[in-house]
């Protein structure tokens, strides 16, 4: 890596790398120094848009290219094993977005291909690395609410969504809980870490995708988490954590809060706004720093977004899926998720 600037690749082309390219660009020590995607004429259109010097019209190139530092990789998450995995195994770092993968499974071989080959491999899990969230999660871990008794958090958008979208494609890992449910469960598991059991409920479009689920978490503790996600409503997209001494409310976006209420037993509320220094609520900077910052330091995982939480969500998502008959057609009866909960299911 260059002492000046960390010089990234980006494999994709789609809004999602558009949106981090955006803000990688404008992030201090970050070089956008090439693109890839299967189409040339793609990754020419992407690297012309935000200046970008080198453009491939295939991901072999990019993993080839020894003046890279780090490569982010945006492609749908039905794709980020072959992706991420292509990069790692040419020796590239590699930040691959949410959800990490399709299953637990493919995860597990990911993570098992970074270790073995030492590269630095991180999910873009933003809400970890947001200032905010740090924050609240500091407040938590102090005790300011006690022992943490209950965790909700939801994700839903209103939709509808036609069947040929790719959030109803079985095929590109559709349905609510791993594009959208996947922030409630990281938003929990960042507080209460795995749980213990899982119970849930899901509606299902014809195609097999989940359009919207509930589940219920729960932990050896005593501490339990409601949790849903939709793409068929519009939801509050809030959280709240109870403990035993107080609450905490985040208002809508709790995964990138511009605020929060702490409430503790005996006091005046108290809000905590972020720092306008630390950009637009919606800005991926802090996750890009991140990675920048591990790199520099020698490191191979972030401690802000753990390779083992990242496999501890997978398989949470996995746990949920199994429960509510969820499967894609890239598994297998043996090696995808488990056989569908039998009686969990309501048909659209």
């Amino acid at each position: 890596m260059t002492e000046q600037k960390t010089r990234w690749g980006i494999l994709a082309t789609g809004g999602m790398a558009a949106t981090f390219t955006a803000d990688l660009v404008d992030t201090p020590g970050a070089e956008v120094v090439a693109v890839a995607s299967r189409s040339a004429e793609s990754a020419k259109t992407f690297a012309e848009r935000f200046g970008i010097p080198r453009a491939y019209g295939d991901w072999e190139s990019l993993a080839r290219d020894e003046e890279l530092d780090v490569v982010y990789v945006a492609t749908p998450h039905s794709a980020h094993r072959a992706a991420a995995g292509l990069m790692l195994e040419h020796g590239r770092n590699v930040l691959c977005e949410k959800p990490f993968t399709l299953n637990a499974r493919e995860a597990e071989e990911l993570v098992a291909l970074a270790r073995g080959n030492g590269r630095f491999l991180m999910e873009a899990m933003w809400m970890y690395c947001h200032p905010m969230v740090r924050r609240l999660k500091a407040l938590v871990g102090d005790g300011a609410i006690g022992e943490v008794r209950h965790v909700q958090a939801d994700f839903g958008l209103e939709g509808p969504f036609p069947a040929s979208h790719r959030l109803r494609d079985p095929a590109l890992g559709g349905g609510a809980l791993l594009d959208l449910g996947v922030y409630p469960v990281s938003f929990t598991q960042l507080l209460l870490g795995e749980p213990s059991d899982v119970a849930a409920r899901a509606v299902l479009s014809e195609e097999g995708v989940d359009l919207q689920t509930g589940a219920l978490l729960s932990w050896g503790s005593g501490a339990l988490a409601s949790v849903h996600c939709s793409i068929v409503g519009g939801t509050a997209t809030s959280a709240s954590i109870t403990g035993s001494k107080g609450r905490i409310d985040i208002p809508y976006g709790f995964f990138f809060p511009e605020r929060f209420t702490l409430h503790r037993d005996g006091r005046d509320p108290e809000e905590f706004a972020a720092d306008p220094a630390d950009g637009p609520r919606g800005s991926l900077k802090h996750e890009a720093a991140e990675v920048m910052r591990a790199l520099r330091a020698g490191e191979t995982e972030s401690p802000l977004v753990p390779l083992d939480g990242t496999l501890a969500v997978m398989r949470t998502l996995d746990a949920i899926r199994e429960r509510v008959g969820v499967r894609y057609p890239q598994e297998t009866a043996q090696a995808g998720p488990g056989a569908p909960g039998a009686g969990e299911v309501t048909p659209a």
